[in-house]
């Protein structure tokens, strides 16, 4: 294994390509010195638009007849992080925005609930709303009223695994191997992040 790189940023993609650039923009943003990990599923144009951009490594999954390979491709993805060195993985689904406190409290929260499998507050953007800057993200915070979401410095700790959310999670190594991944029996979204 790689020597340690702190944290890396996972994401996996199929189209979508207008949300992976604002991400990216906004990983800059916040982020500058981190590494990401995009993962293509059955998407061929997708390296080509990540040329340029030094902060990426672009893994390619083929994609599925069924769906989209999300639990392989999330896998794939890991894998990379963990051959790179990352001492703490964080997945990121291409529609959500990096805001300046993403990747520092889920840092803190790995050091405070080593072993755990840590879920990160969502809000969802009114339709439109395509902030351009991590700056203006905190003021339209609302997190969704049915998952937790503990003020800074702080964790919230719990076995209520049902709101386990793809969306926004991080995993240390020792976590991951734990887990043992997704199961790449399920094709699609859903199913995968239930099993997990």
């Amino acid at each position: 294994m790689a020597e340690a790189h702190g944290t890396i940023v996972v994401t996996v993609v199929h189209g979508r390509h207008d949300h992976l650039v604002r991400q990216r923009r906004l990983l800059r943003q916040v982020a500058p010195d981190h590494r990401h990990v995009v993962v293509a599923m059955g998407d061929p144009e997708l390296p080509g638009l990540l040329d340029d951009d030094t902060g990426v490594d672009v893994v390619e999954v083929p994609g599925h007849p069924f769906g989209l390979p999300l639990a392989a491709a999330r896998n794939a993805g890991v894998a990379r992080a963990l051959d790179r060195g990352a001492d703490l993985v964080v997945l990121l689904d291409v529609d959500c925005l990096p805001g300046r406190d993403l990747l520092p409290r889920y840092e803190q929260a790995a050091r405070l609930a080593p072993g755990d499998l840590l879920c990160g507050p969502v809000t969802y953007l009114a339709e439109g709303v395509l902030p351009d800057s991590a700056d203006d993200l905190p003021d339209l915070t609302d997190p969704h009223a049915a998952r937790p979401s503990p003020p800074a410095g702080e964790v919230q700790r719990g076995g209520e695994h049902d709101l386990f959310w793809s969306l926004s999670f991080a995993v240390t190594p020792a976590t991951w191997e734990t887990l043992g991944g997704f199961c790449e029996d399920y094709i699609g979204y859903g199913g995968e992040d239930t099993d997990l």
